[in-house]
């Protein structure tokens, strides 16, 4: 559109023979004088034009983020004994993806990549350990101030931004409230939910992340203590005494037992902003008081663009529900969790059409990786979730690991009731929404996600990502390749994780799966799957059933080096110093000698 802003006609162009020239300069001099008055005039209205036409333009954005949601847990993709209408409705409306693919099948580096669209070795946000996530929140490690995330740019756009729901991407660097890591230091104006994950620990009654370290207590403490005692009586500090070696090791016994007693106290914490204002939180109800939060949050910003980030704690164990929730699924908590989900999904998109915003936000859903298939409650009870035909789970780059569901929904300007099988990633939303938000994407680093516009809007039948690279932690574990001009996809695994023999969906009794020796398989060749023929993965190809066995693999190895070239070294930030304990980083919202306790977040 071009934009015209109407100035008083120059009075210096009048007719001649109607004024003398004296009269004509003084005139002219006149409007010489008032001109910078008229040029002032004519940018304030260019510039009112322009911001009007350009926040027309420019969407909202709402993205959703179910945790440990399976791509089989939803009525859209198959899931027949579940009920999620408001999902359902959502896909209906937009655009579904049947190969949306997370950048690392763990919380942690999954979220780093999707809100920066790199893959997370670029920003370090991995380790060479079994640890994939932090399970503290007072640990060093997070995500780089360096990074560029999709809210920090937003911000900058004159978007109102917001983070409502879990984090897990870090805290503190050198003190407890230095907050380096918090989301207000990644472009989040707004903050309201946990720094860490929803750990089993978190829920009374429902268990310890510590699990195999709590059967364990007295051996370690005992092995511990025995070693010391002999080390000094070595140096000739002490003699040996039974009694004394049993006093330590009791003594160690009970420290050990006192911080796995109190972890929650210092993990589990709900913040607003920049303050704890509940530790340990009540998880009850905190879906229902996200979801308030979200609206409230959306009428504030009512008349400004927006970006709201909300990502569910759920389904994530400890699986919690409200009261009116509870028992109203066939699959027990974890069913009702995804109800509440999905009712939370619905509160979201009708406060958006109460509004009048519907028609003027891009809303996205997905999960942050597969479905945790190893989870079993402290008494027993199954709560994981389906990945449909998908081998494997969480933390495991089998496809029902990493392909997750993936909605997006923008009426008008999105197709409704569209699938797209096109391969995709959630780092594509960074540059999605960069682009849309009227800012270029940063040209200082690489950004391995891909514009989706064109493609949900078909003008492009293709998907930009020729090739795909799944990482296990820090290592390298797969290659996606689909060629151009083919409808192949096909994939590489350079090792695999160890199933327990007793259960072919578990990796032993470790309660995830590892990715270094002796907890997985290296190949040589690498198993090749073709995708598109066997989405399962359930028979590897060979030279005697494919006959470009060799060339594909070649093909995929040479772009799996040129990838790896590509990354720069970077400090990790899943080391063994940044994923420890620090109590001098422990967020608290009393002092110490309360320890950290409040009860309730009095601002609700």
């Amino acid at each position: 559109m071009v934009w015209r802003a109407f100035v008083p006609a120059p009075t210096w162009r009048m007719n001649y023979h109607t004024h003398p020239p004296m009269q004509q300069f003084a005139l002219f001099s006149g409007y010489m004088e008032s001109l910078p008055q008229y040029s002032l005039l004519l940018l304030l209205l260019l510039g009112a034009a322009q911001s009007s036409h350009s926040d027309q333009d420019r969407p909202n954005f709402v993205l959703i983020m179910v945790d440990d949601l399976g791509i089989g847990d939803l009525g859209c993709y198959g899931n027949t004994t579940l009920s999620t209408p408001n999902i359902d409705r959502l896909a209906q409306e937009g655009v579904r993806l049947t190969q949306h693919l997370v950048a690392a099948p763990l919380c942690t580096p999954s979220r780093a990549a999707f809100l920066t669209g790199r893959y997370p070795i670029r920003s370090g946000m991995v380790g060479l350990g079994r640890v994939g996530v932090y399970i503290f929140s007072a640990t060093s490690g997070g995500l780089p101030g360096r990074e560029t995330t999709f809210a920090k740019i937003a911000k900058q756009q004159g978007y109102d931004t917001a983070l409502i729901g879990k984090w897990h991407l870090g805290l503190n660097c050198k003190s407890s409230d230095d907050h380096c890591h918090h989301p207000a230091a990644h472009g989040f104006g707004h903050f309201f939910g946990i720094p860490v994950t929803n750990l089993r620990d978190c829920q009374s009654g429902s268990g310890t992340v510590f699990f195999q370290l709590h059967r364990y207590i007295p051996y370690m403490a005992l092995t511990a203590v025995a070693f010391t005692v002999a080390v000094l009586h070595r140096l000739g500090v002490v003699a040996v005494r039974g009694w004394l070696v049993l006093g330590m090791a009791a003594i160690s016994g009970a420290m050990l037992a006192a911080f796995i007693t109190t972890f929650p106290i210092f993990t589990c914490i709900l913040m607003r902003d920049h303050r704890v204002v509940e530790q340990p939180y009540v998880s009850e109800n905190l879906t229902q008081r996200m979801t308030l939060e979200a609206v409230d949050f959306l009428e504030r910003s009512e008349g400004r663009p927006f970006l709201l980030y909300f990502s569910f704690i759920q389904v994530h164990t400890a699986l919690y529900a409200s009261p009116r929730f509870r028992k109203t699924s066939r699959h027990g908590i974890y069913g009702d969790a995804v109800h509440e989900v999905d009712w939370s999904v619905g509160q979201i998109l009708q406060t958006l059409e109460r509004l009048d915003l519907r028609r003027n936000t891009l809303v996205y859903l997905a999960s942050d990786h597969g479905a945790h298939l190893e989870e079993v409650s402290s008494d027993g009870q199954v709560h994981r979730g389906w990945n449909g035909i998908y081998k494997g789970g969480k933390s495991t780059n089998w496809e029902g690991g990493i392909r997750v569901p993936g909605i997006l929904s923008w009426p008008g300007t999105l197709p409704g009731g569209r699938q797209l099988d096109e391969p995709t990633s959630n780092m594509d939303v960074f540059p999605t929404v960069v682009r849309l938000s009227g800012a270029p994407l940063p040209q200082d680093r690489g950004i391995d996600g891909h514009d989706l516009m064109p493609l949900l809007q078909g003008s492009v039948e293709r998907s930009s990502h020729e090739f795909l690279f799944h990482y296990c932690n820090a290592y390298l574990n797969a290659v996606r390749w689909h060629p151009k001009n083919s409808s192949a996809v096909w994939k590489a695994f350079y090792f695999t994780p160890n199933f327990s023999p007793e259960n072919e969906m578990a990796c032993f009794d470790t309660h995830t799966c590892y990715c270094m020796p002796p907890y997985v398989t290296h190949h040589d060749p690498p198993l090749l799957y073709d995708l598109s023929q066997d989405p399962a993965e359930t028979t590897p190809l060979s030279p005697a059933t494919e006959p470009d066995f060799h060339t594909i693999l070649e093909v995929m190895g040479d772009a799996a080096e040129r990838h790896q070239s590509s990354v720069e070294p970077v400090e990790l930030q899943m080391s063994p110093g940044h994923l420890m304990w620090k109590p001098w980083l422990q967020p608290c919202c009393s002092t110490l000698s309360r320890l950290c306790r409040c009860l309730h977040d009095s601002t609700t």
